[in-house]
């Protein structure tokens, strides 16, 4: 669902822009995944502004190795809103280490996706995003809590 998802990461970057949310994008970098490559820069239908920071990754979790809790910190944010890619990687793992450091984490439902790993025994990328839904739907904590909304209902 490549271009529904894509067009869902836009019309929230629309949303959050013209309510004066921050928006902060996070890009992976690794061994397969080479920075400055073809394959490491993001579609071109998804623009980020100069003005909106970039935090530059090397492991699932965008908390990992990075300054994102300090850009997270500098704009007063305590509740993320997660979309991206890959579903049972980074998208997975940057929910879980946003919520045992303290953050309110929302996944849009609508918003991610993952690549088709079924060769190496993985149920298909439709399982992935279906289950990753529904478990992150319950998630909870004292003083945080999770969920899972589509990209319609959305609220900053």
């Amino acid at each position: 669902n490549r271009d529904s998802v894509i067009a869902n990461i836009n019309s929230l970057v629309d949303r959050a822009r013209a309510e004066d949310v921050p928006i902060v994008w996070v890009q992976h970098s690794d061994d397969d995944l080479v920075r400055g490559s073809d394959e490491w820069r993001y579609v071109p239908e998804l623009v980020r502004r100069e003005s909106e920071p970039l935090v530059h990754k090397a492991y699932g979790d965008s908390f990992e190795d990075t300054d994102l809790e300090a850009v997270l910190a500098a704009r007063g944010v305590g509740r993320l809103v997660v979309t991206g890619a890959q579903t049972d990687a980074c998208v997975r793992c940057t929910l879980h280490g946003a919520f045992t450091r303290g953050y309110d984490a929302t996944l849009v439902g609508d918003a991610h996706t993952t690549e088709d790993l079924t060769s190496y025994g993985a149920p298909t990328p439709e399982q992935v995003v279906a289950h990753t839904n529904l478990y992150w739907q319950y998630q909870s904590a004292p003083g945080r809590k999770g969920g899972t909304v589509d990209t319609a209902d959305v609220s900053f």
